[in-house]
């Protein structure tokens, strides 16, 4: 026997003839836990797909060995009976079922007469939380009644439910707070020291180097090292990634900000479940030419509700005005907005982002099908052309404009977004979220796209939620809390500590 739980030998998948996958290996040991880094792009989901059956064997080709033995697993029922949970970054709950029945989906105990056992049920998904440190969840309630964060663990209860022996976790604190991901690694540490084998992918790099004990590097489907974490460190990890040292996560690009470009004015959002309560309460600021506007906050804070409020797809009732270049606009509706010569890129792609059924090329050229049609055609030459500058501007990597948008990496997916909403050539650009779910390189290519477009006199608003990158990229920061603007500050010498104190009602709120 090796030792090792689980071994893939020379793991190939092609798409189309493209291949995704070129000859990988992966070899894991019981309560060890592996880190797989690589870019968006490089082939991580897919050789996670491979193990989980996704891609049922005879589809792929190499080999995997479970226990020494050959697995050839034609679905994922077959990889979930071996001990193999994939916990996919889109969560697979059914929002109207109770937590309890969504943590048993598939295995539900019965009673004699085939009923289902529901206290039995209610009992081990109350074990199950507690051990998640989530016991002020009400199993019984639908799942829908708790936020991204509840739901993720929620996700991962369902996993220990399964009895794993291999728990593989596929941006597993997307949605997660601080103090959320405390107990994920927490959760992870107790998991290794049973004994269960988990496979970390994360492009948040500091909880894969404090919770994988070895790093597995892939790049353009192609393995590239396998390493000790005690060998290895955060800019390691990077510079194998890109093939190229990260001497800085963020660019530089001299821009000038010129004069008040857009003004929002008394925004006030109200919640769409409880209307007394407002998300977003009398918040008013102005957007220079050429500016880079950071928006921070802690989650809950309100930043969301009021980007969509000026864009006009909140989804709840409100009220204020948005002025640009001196004249009051309607921005009642999201194409009224974009007429006006805003673009919204929302924080929630893959629902409010791409249509799923279309092509990469159909999304991209989505906002503006109007310029290419000639009577009822469209001109499919003129609409090719700009797709292939788009494709080209972005560096967005796809085998063909007319492949699915689901075949593309989460990073390129955020591109071809991004390609859609600056074809409606915006004189304010607002990114909510932009690098979620996004590696480093790609990341790196969207701050320095951003610079760009604001030395070209397009003004930018940019929420985030990790404090690194509103300071790293942003002209001025809005900090917002409980639905109030609380600082407002000229990016010189601001810090993290400021912002947060900020945030919490804390400090100076100017500078």
């Amino acid at each position: 026997m090796s030792g090792y739980l689980l071994e893939m030998k020379g793991i190939a998948k092609r798409f189309d003839g493209v291949p995704a996958l070129d000859g990988i290996d992966l070899a894991i040991r019981p309560g060890e836990c592996i880190g797989l880094c690589g870019e968006n792009g490089a082939g991580k989901s897919t050789l996670m797909k491979v193990l989980s059956a996704v891609y049922p064997h005879g589809t792929w080709d190499g080999e995997i060995l479970l226990d020494g033995q050959p697995l050839r697993a034609q679905s994922i029922r077959d990889t979930e009976d071996a001990g193999i949970i994939i916990i996919h970054q889109e969560l697979m709950l059914v929002p109207e079922l109770t937590v309890a029945e969504n943590i048993f989906l598939g295995n539900e105990p019965t009673l004699p007469g085939g009923r289902l056992n529901y206290p039995a049920m209610n009992r081990r998904a109350e074990e199950i939380l507690r051990e998640l440190k989530l016991p002020d969840v009400n199993v019984v309630l639908p799942v829908k009644n708790y936020g991204g964060g509840h739901q993720q663990l929620i996700e991962i209860g369902k996993a220990l439910n399964k009895k794993a022996r291999l728990l593989i976790l596929d941006e597993p604190s997307a949605s997660l707070t601080a103090a959320e991901i405390e107990v994920l690694l927490e959760i992870i540490r107790d998991l290794k020291a049973k004994g269960v084998a988990c496979v970390y992918i994360s492009h948040k790099l500091e909880e894969v180097a404090a919770i994988c004990d070895t790093i597995v590097v892939i790049r353009d489907g192609k393995h590239i090292a396998t390493t000790p974490m005690q060998q290895m460190n955060v800019d390691r990890i990077i510079a194998q990634m890109c093939g190229r040292e990260m001497n800085q996560l963020y660019p530089s690009l001299p821009h000038e900000i010129g004069e008040v470009v857009m003004e929002a004015r008394n925004i006030t959002c109200w919640d769409p479940d409880q209307p007394q309560r407002k998300k977003v309460d009398d918040v008013s600021f102005q957007l220079r030419r050429g500016e880079i506007l950071g928006i921070a906050g802690l989650v809950g804070a309100g930043r969301t509700e009021l980007v969509t409020a000026i864009y006009g797809s909140y989804e709840g009732a409100y009220e204020g005005e948005v002025w640009l270049e001196g004249s009051k606009v309607n921005t009642s509706t999201p194409l009224k907005s974009i007429d006006a010569g805003f673009a919204l890129v929302p924080e929630d792609r893959k629902h409010h982002g791409i249509v799923r059924d279309l092509s990469v090329g159909e999304n991209i050229t989505l906002s503006v099908l109007d310029r290419y049609s000639r009577m009822s055609r469209i001109d499919g030459n003129l609409e090719a052309r700009e797709v292939g500058e788009q494709i080209r501007r972005l560096a967005l990597k796809t085998a063909s404009p007319a492949l699915p948008i689901t075949a593309l990496s989460g990073g390129n997916q955020q591109k071809a977004v991004l390609a859609k909403m600056l074809l409606t050539g915006p004189k304010v650009l607002i990114l909510d979220e932009p690098t979620r779910g996004v590696d480093v390189g790609a990341k790196f290519e969207i701050y320095k796209l951003m610079l760009e477009l604001a030395a070209q006199g397009i003004s930018i608003i940019m929420v985030s939620s990790e404090l690194a990158e509103v300071l790293g990229v942003s002209d001025r920061v809005l900090v917002m809390g409980e639905g109030k603007l609380r600082g407002d500050f000229v990016n010189q010498g601001l810090t993290q500590e400021m912002v947060l104190a900020a945030a919490i009602g804390q400090g100076n709120n100017h500078g």
